[in-house]
């Protein structure tokens, strides 16, 4: 199983040539086993409310489509993500991309993402 962090997402989504090879090796492969978390679905909507990301649909109806289109299924944020993010090591100031790596963490996922900060989280086995 395989856990896309945001940036991820987006590329997927609107700009395929920005992934890896290997990146695009892995969804390939581990098709109907991929997922994002709902945190990601925050990011996108206070990205684009700040004007920093612009949309062809409102986030709402763009999130929605982009995980259908991909088949994409969502992990809620839940309480032990939750906690878990506030115990990692603050090696990433973002608590969006912390509890993204809480998420594979526990669920036991690997993390397709290009952030060196979070490749340096312990407990996870990060693709890129």
């Amino acid at each position: 199983m395989t856990l896309l962090d945001t940036c991820v997402l987006l590329w997927l989504a609107a700009a395929p040539t920005k992934l890896s090879a290997a990146a695009r090796k892995r969804l390939s492969q581990q098709r109907g086993r991929l997922f994002v978390s709902a945190i990601s679905a925050f990011e996108i909507g206070v990205k684009h409310s700040r004007g920093k990301l612009e949309l062809p649909l409102p986030p709402d109806e763009w999130y929605a489509q982009a995980l259908e289109f991909h088949g994409l299924r969502e992990i809620p944020v839940n309480g032990p993500i939750a906690l878990r993010s506030t115990a990692l090591p603050r090696l990433h100031a973002d608590p969006c991309d912390r509890m993204i790596v809480a998420t594979a963490q526990l669920q036991g996922m690997t993390l397709l993402t290009p952030d060196p900060l979070i490749q340096a989280y312990p407990d996870i086995e990060v693709v890129w």
